[in-house]
């Protein structure tokens, strides 16, 4: 039998009625109920059964009280995860936990950074990151993707003091080489500024591509890597994440805030459940989740480039978030709040014309590319049963074809 005959992505789950954020809170962003939502990146997948069997099992033991990430059962599935994923031998003496990427995030800046600092981010950018930059009052500070010369250059400025790396890049979808990370890592040590890899979509890296984690380049820098299993086995709820902080000092720094300033230390006993089962015993439903995703993203290439050629869209090279330009459409066109460049031609189609017409008529929600200070552009979640996904794309192409 083969993987994905393995297991089954094509049934679809009700999520309405389960406190959802992607179907039940549609309206908080949108402004309007019982719209077939491609919105926030979790799946409509079931979790790997790996993992719901583990979580079944820790359940019927019916004592859920405090608890420790710091023991042999946790470390050793991460190792063995980065074993075998990634082929890279991990220290797990610099290991940390949070309750997110985010928080990890939000905790390192407040020990790297003091207010008005500059932290240094690729765009388009996920907006997480731009409301935990901001909302520590710190400088956010754009370089547009794949621009060495201005990474340097904000690099280079005297109050830079942490680059937050996205890798693989979201929106975007972008795997980077290893050349890449080894360039950036050396722009980052040569101007004294700290390194935040987020790799949470790491383990959804597509075939041909390969994701080279910063634990291999980071070196006598200040880093850290912040993490999880929940993106790509879909137990965001559970909460939950990992990372790995190259420096002694900043590490013990970091588990004392956690510790005593924020007051986690007992992490949530499920999350430690689910990812010691999907890293051990999960591989391969990742990799026919990976595949059938695969299949919905060239589903979406094939149907976009038919109705409009001139889009020439490619799936991304990791995640499940297709990230489409429109601007050769004439759809946002002009350069973008975060300096994305501008593109296309013709009349300006503006995004929220675009989104009247998805929204009211379309009953489709599908995040506008400005949210990630990229007019022009779309964010559709494909992470979903292929039936989904057609409904979506055929909404996208009317939508479309209902406003140039």
């Amino acid at each position: 039998m083969s993987t994905s005959a393995r297991y089954d992505f094509d049934t679809v789950i009700d999520r309405r009625g389960t406190w959802c954020v992607q179907w039940d809170g549609v309206a908080d962003r949108f402004g309007v109920d019982g719209l077939l939502p491609f919105t926030i990146s979790d799946m409509d997948f079931a979790t790997a059964p790996e993992v719901l069997t583990a979580l079944r099992a820790r359940l019927d033991h019916g004592v859920l009280g405090y608890t420790t990430w710091q023991q042999d059962d946790f470390r050793s599935a991460v190792a063995h995860w980065y074993a075998t994923r990634y082929g890279t031998e991990v220290d797990t003496g610099r290991l940390v936990y949070g309750p997110s990427v985010l928080s990890q995030l939000s905790q390192l800046l407040q020990m790297w950074t003091a207010e008005g600092d500059g932290v240094v981010v690729h765009t388009p950018t996920y907006d997480g990151f731009r409301k935990a930059v901001t909302g520590l009052g710190r400088e956010l500070r754009g370089v547009p993707l794949g621009d060495a010369e201005a990474l340097e250059r904000e690099l280079a400025r005297a109050d830079a003091k942490v680059f937050v790396l996205c890798s693989p890049h979201n929106p975007t979808g972008r795997v980077w080489t290893e050349d890449e990370l080894r360039e950036m890592g050396a722009l980052a040590r040569r101007h004294g500024v700290a390194v935040i890899s987020d790799e949470i979509h790491a383990d959804f890296v597509h075939d041909g591509y390969r994701h080279v984690p910063w634990t291999r380049i980071g070196g006598d820098g200040r880093w850290a890597v912040i993490t999880s299993g929940s993106k790509a086995f879909n137990f965001p709820a559970l909460t939950g994440s990992y990372g790995f902080i190259g420096d002694p000092a900043d590490r013990a720094e970091f588990l004392r805030r956690m510790e005593t300033a924020e007051g986690l230390a007992s992490p949530a006993v499920l999350s430690l459940t689910a990812h010691i089962a999907a890293y051990r015993d999960g591989a391969a439903w990742l990799d026919a989740a990976r595949s059938y995703v695969a299949g919905n993203l060239a589903l979406i290439a094939e149907r976009l480039n038919g109705a409009f050629p001139e889009l020439a869209w490619q799936p991304p090279q990791a995640g499940y978030l297709a990230w489409i330009d429109l601007r050769p459409l004439g759809v946002g066109a002009g350069a973008g709040t975060d300096g994305v460049a501008g593109g296309g031609g013709g009349d300006r189609v503006d995004d929220e014309a675009l989104q009247r017409v998805l929204i009211e008529r379309e009953k489709v929600a599908i995040m506008p590319g400005a949210v990630y200070g990229a007019p022009g552009f779309l964010r559709l979640n494909a992470g979903c049963p292929r039936s989904k996904v057609v409904a979506g794309v055929e909404a996208l192409v009317r939508g479309v074809g209902g406003v140039r």
